[in-house]
């Protein structure tokens, strides 16, 4: 399969999502809001993205860790500060994603695997 069918296969699905969505970890509540985006990517689990506004940012300390996705771009990394120490790498942002993806920049998403619970209620 060449590259340009692949590329035309893989899908980003960018949606509004009014429903509560919160990160807590350890007791805390890191994330809170009712104006997440929900990133569908194809072959990959749906991810809320949190708008800055709604996250506890004096709680995440920058990473000099950075990740490279084709199709949204370059993400900064976030260690999440406990009272145990930090949660490494435990949220990411696109500071400057793809045009694919512009409607996630200002956003933070959460590991699922390094927080103990993203909720997702009415």
């Amino acid at each position: 399969m060449n590259t340009d069918t692949q590329d035309f296969a893989h899908r980003i699905e960018i949606t509004p999502n009014g429903r509560r969505c919160r990160v807590i970890h350890q007791g805390v509540t890191y994330a809170d809001t009712h104006a997440s985006l929900t990133v569908v990517e194809s072959g990959l689990p749906a991810v809320h993205y949190f708008p800055r506004a709604d996250v506890n940012m004096a709680r995440l300390q920058r990473s000099i860790h950075v990740s490279h996705c084709q199709h949204l771009g370059d993400a900064t990394h976030y260690h999440l500060l406990t009272e145990d120490g930090p949660v490494e790498n435990a949220a990411w942002s696109y500071e400057q994603p793809t045009a694919d993806a512009a409607r996630i920049k200002g956003y933070l998403a959460f590991h699922a695997s390094r927080v103990d619970r993203i909720d997702e209620t009415s």
